[in-house]
C-alpha cells in the first residue's frame, strides 16, 4: 500500500474543482475566489466537517477515513455510483492486506465455455490490467490480428496506430478506457505491474496523461464501438461485459449487434475469411499510414 493519501487528495481536489457553489446549492462564501469550484471551507461545510479536518484529507495527512466521512463527501460532491466506489477504495484502511498479483492469470473455465458458444459475434476475455486471456477468431477479424491471448489490450489501444484507424469513435472509447484503468488502480494500489502500465501509457501518449490527470473514473468501457473495417466497411457494435462470480477481475467482453442490421448481415461473411486473407486485402494505408 502507498504510505500517503496523495491519490485520495488528488481525487477530492478534482471533484471539488468541477462543482460550483450554485451547483452545490449554497451561497458562495464571501471573499476573492482562487479556485474554479468549491473552496475547501465550502466543501467542509457541505459535508459537515471542520475545515481543518477536510484540509488534512486533501493534503494526505489524514490516515484514517471513516465510512461516515466518505458518505458525507460523496453526497457533498454529488458523486455518481462509480465515483463513490472509487472514493471508498481510495479511503480504505492503509494497512489492508494486499493481493498477490505475480501469479499468472488463468482464463475462467465458465467464461471460456460461454465464449465458445458465442462464435457468431466478436468476444474476448480480459483479465487484470486488460490482459487478453482468450478471444475468438471473429474479434480478431474485426479488430485486427494483433488481438491475441497474452497481449495487453490497453497497449494495443494506445500504442498501436492501427487502433485509431480501426475505431472510428476512438476518442470516446479510449477516454472511457483510461477511466476504467484509474478505477482498477484505485481497487489495487499495490499492483506494481498495473502501476508500471499506467506510467508506460502516460509517458507514451499525451491523451492518456491528460485523461488520467482529470481523475475521471468508469467501471467498464461500455461505450459502443464504431469500426471502420478496411475490407467490409463500417461495423457498429454495442459492448456488454459479463463477469464470473469465481473471479470478478475477469470479464467477458461481447460485441453485440442489432438483429438484421448491416453489421449483423456482414459478420457471417467476415467470419468466413481467413485472417491471413483479411490482412492481405487490407489497404496499404491501414498497414502503413502516412
Amino acid at each position: 500500500m502507498p504510505t500517503d493519501r496523495s491519490a485520495l487528495g488528488a481525487f477530492l481536489r478534482s471533484r471539488r474543482d468541477r462543482l460550483s457553489p450554485s451547483q452545490a446549492g449554497i451561497t458562495a462564501f464571501p471573499g476573492p475566489r482562487r479556485v474554479p469550484g468549491l473552496r475547501k471551507e465550502e466543501l467542509a461545510h457541505l459535508a459537515g466537517l471542520s475545515t481543518d479536518h477536510y484540509s488534512r484529507l486533501e493534503q494526505g495527512r489524514q490516515h484514517t477515513v471513516s465510512d461516515d466521512v466518505v458518505r458525507a463527501l460523496s453526497r457533498a460532491l454529488q458523486l455518481d455510483a462509480v465515483e463513490r466506489a472509487h472514493l471508498r477504495d481510495l479511503a480504505a484502511p492503509m494497512n489492508r492486506p494486499g493481493n498477490v498479483w505475480e501469479v499468472a492469470q488463468r482464463p475462467d473455465p465458465g467464461l471460456l465455455r460461454v465464449m465458445t458458444a458465442m462464435d457468431h459475434v466478436p468476444v474476448l476475455l480480459l483479465g487484470r490490467r486488460s490482459e487478453i486471456l482468450a478471444c475468438n477468431a471473429l474479434v480478431r477479424a474485426v479488430l485486427g490480428p494483433e488481438i491475441v491471448p497474452g497481449a495487453v489490450f490497453m497497449r494495443w489501444l494506445f500504442l498501436d496506430h492501427r487502433s485509431r484507424l480501426r475505431i472510428e469513435n476512438w476518442t470516446d472509447y479510449a477516454a472511457a478506457a483510461v477511466g476504467a484503468l484509474r478505477y482498477e488502480k484505485g481497487r489495487h494500489p499495490s499492483d506494481g505491474h498495473l502501476t508500471a502500465l499506467v506510467y508506460e501509457l502516460r509517458a507514451a501518449d499525451p491523451d492518456v496523461a491528460r485523461w488520467w490527470d482529470d481523475h475521471g473514473v468508469t467501471d467498464r468501457t461500455s461505450v459502443d464501438k464504431r469500426i471502420a473495417h478496411p475490407v467490409v466497411g463500417p461495423l457498429r457494435f454495442g459492448i456488454e461485459a459479463l463477469t464470473s462470480p469465481h473471479d470478478p477481475e475477469q470479464r467477458l467482453v461481447v460485441y453485440t449487434v442489432e438483429p438484421d442490421s448491416p453489421t449483423a448481415r456482414t459478420l457471417p461473411a467476415l467470419a468466413s475469411w481467413e485472417l491471413s486473407d483479411l490482412d492481405r486485402l487490407e489497404s496499404p494505408a491501414m498497414r502503413h499510414p502516412q
